[in-house]
């Protein structure tokens, strides 16, 4: 294994996790104080890293092709294939036409911008899809390739808006303690959903290869990334500004006027936003290719790339790679295009499908597993940390529920 897949694979999973949720951790968490916070955010990395490594535990004794729609089949039968796919489709699909609309709309803007024309939304959405669509189409490496970049790039615009923000930061703003006892429970799906990486497992596999150390290390590293990212963060906005002022906003713009307006700095909007449009770039990346990964399982496709070296092969597997692309892409390209509302406020949903993915899925799978296979990797903590990561499950859908029906605060 070389180490150049070590790195990449790491950085599409922090890459991934790190989306825009991160910028919607402040303005979640608002009313916390910044150590509840800080609590919930450890204790969401712990309960991620946890159902990942169960993940690892269940591909070693799979195909490296493998996705979660052939796993659930194999381990949970026909229910739960059918769940397996109804949970990827809807998660997968919304993040996507999220991405689309909000990645459009910015691409157009700065376009228009540079170029001093008068383009449209949706030209930028199309132009977005058409440039990611190439990349994922092309197979995993070209993704680790520009992945790699982009992320390079949004950690060197994080530091330097880090470095905004730290002189600033008041121990006074730390200290606070939370305003209602509803919001503990009202931010817990905003912190989940921002470690939601799962979804590029199978793909992480199917590049790295069925070699559990190495991908215990990957899964790891890459997790913890976003965790230290977001405590900065969290150091940074709940520092500079007061709980107050925090609870205010209730928007990303408007967080990001407070902030330089309190500083003064225009740079801090311009960092921001240039940070806000790499984090949607990488997860978009990620979300779409652990989709077009799923698609192909599903459809039967040959995973041969673009550059196979026979020839038959090489135009049979870029066929299917653009059929796989158009059925990948366009569905959320069209609800992007003309219903950009519906499926952003269905992206309040999307907490639950993850938790269905990234929880249930995997410690039914796991439970069921151990029951036939006695020998290989077994996650540690046995059956009851299974049982409460279940109850953690159950608690994060609640909480959305409930703050759906008005019963507790809403949040993010």
């Amino acid at each position: 294994m070389t180490s150049n897949k070590i790195v990449g694979s790491t950085l599409i999973v922090a890459g991934t996790a790190l989306g825009g949720g991160m910028l919607a951790l402040p303005l979640a968490s608002a009313g916390l104080g910044f150590y509840t916070a800080a609590f919930l955010i450890i204790l969401n990395w712990g309960l991620m890293t946890y159902t990942a490594l169960l993940m690892l535990e269940i591909h070693q004794h799979a195909e490296q092709d493998a996705t979660l729609n052939s796993l659930a089949k194999n381990l949970l039968g026909k229910p739960g294939q059918y769940l397996a796919t109804f949970a990827s489709f809807f998660l997968f699909y919304a993040l996507c036409a999220a991405y689309i609309a909000g990645g459009g709309s910015q691409l157009t803007h700065k376009i228009n911008d540079l170029l001093s024309l008068e383009l449209t939304p949706q030209f930028g959405a199309i132009l977005l899809t058409i440039i990611v669509a190439t990349v994922v189409s092309i197979g995993t490496h070209s993704v680790d390739m520009v992945n790699r970049v982009l992320f390079s790039v949004k950690i060197i615009v994080l530091a330097l808006t880090l470095s905004l923000l730290f002189p600033h930061v008041e121990s006074i703003n730390l200290l606070e303690m939370p305003v209602q006892q509803g919001l503990l429970l009202s931010a817990l799906p905003v912190i989940f959903t921002s470690f939601g990486f799962h979804g590029s497992i199978p793909s992480i596999v199917r590049y790295v290869g069925i070699d559990i150390k190495t991908l215990k290390k990957v899964m790891i590293c890459g997790a913890s990334a976003p965790l230290v990212i977001y405590l900065l963060w969290q150091v940074a906005t709940q520092g500079v500004l007061s709980q107050a002022t925090l609870m205010e906003n209730n928007s990303l713009t408007s967080f990001i006027a407070s902030l330089s307006s309190v500083l003064q700095q225009p740079q801090v909007s311009q960092s921001v936003s240039v940070f806000a449009d790499l984090a949607l770039a990488t997860s978009f990346l990620g979300v779409s290719l652990g989709l077009f990964d799923l698609l192909s399982g599903m459809m039967k496709r040959t995973n041969t790339t673009i550059n196979s070296s026979d020839a038959n092969a090489g135009t049979d597997g870029k066929l299917h790679r653009v059929k796989t692309a158009l059925v990948t892409f366009l569905p959320p390209l069209a609800f992007a295009l003309f219903y950009p509302q519906g499926f952003i406020s269905a992206l309040g949903y999307a907490a639950i499908a993850l938790v269905i993915l990234a929880i249930f899925l995997p410690v039914a799978m796991v439970s069921k597993q151990r029951k036939a296979q006695a020998s290989g990797y077994r996650v540690i903590g046995g059956n009851s940390t299974l049982v409460l990561a279940s109850l953690m499950g159950c608690l994060i859908i609640t909480s959305q529920f409930l703050q759906m029906a008005d019963v507790i605060p809403a949040v993010g």
